[in-house]
């Protein structure tokens, strides 16, 4: 393991390290059941709807929206500038899961709730920190 992690980094338990190495080939992977299919975040050793032990890693789009978002202007953690942006993103694949992460790639007073985003990775050392940044608007044809 890292002896430096990055500050966005949350130490992992055996069932979810994977979710913070899954981002080195730039694929987000959560932890799905085998019996009842539900994704399951944040990963744990049972479902909590099947109670089924048949859990792994699954690759998912990395696409999804923004639920709710705070704009941090205090810095909390040395080393992390603020201002920046936590959010729950719920991913396409099952809107109930939120993500809590880090909105970038844009100014922070340019996040909306219901803004589409796809994944990127911090990477550092062994891990990589899921971040979201927000996708192109589509323009309806007139």
């Amino acid at each position: 393991m890292s002896a430096d992690p990055p500050p966005r980094f949350i130490s992992p338990h055996a069932e979810g390290e994977f979710y913070w190495t899954s981002g080195a080939d730039g694929v987000l992977r959560l932890q799905r059941c085998g019996d009842c299919r539900r994704y399951i975040h944040p990963p744990g050793p049972v479902c909590p709807y099947c109670h089924s032990r048949a859990l792994s890693p699954e690759p998912v789009a990395g696409t999804g929206t923004i639920a709710t978002f705070t704009i941090n202007r205090k810095e909390w953690i040395p080393g992390f500038e603020p201002p920046y942006v936590f959010a729950l993103v719920e991913i396409d694949e099952d809107p109930t899961i939120r993500l809590g992460t880090n909105i970038v790639g844009c100014e922070v007073d340019d996040v909306e709730i219901g803004m589409r985003v796809e994944v990127e990775f911090e990477a550092n050392g062994e891990w990589h920190v899921p971040l979201f940044h927000p996708l192109p608007v589509e323009r309806s044809e007139e």
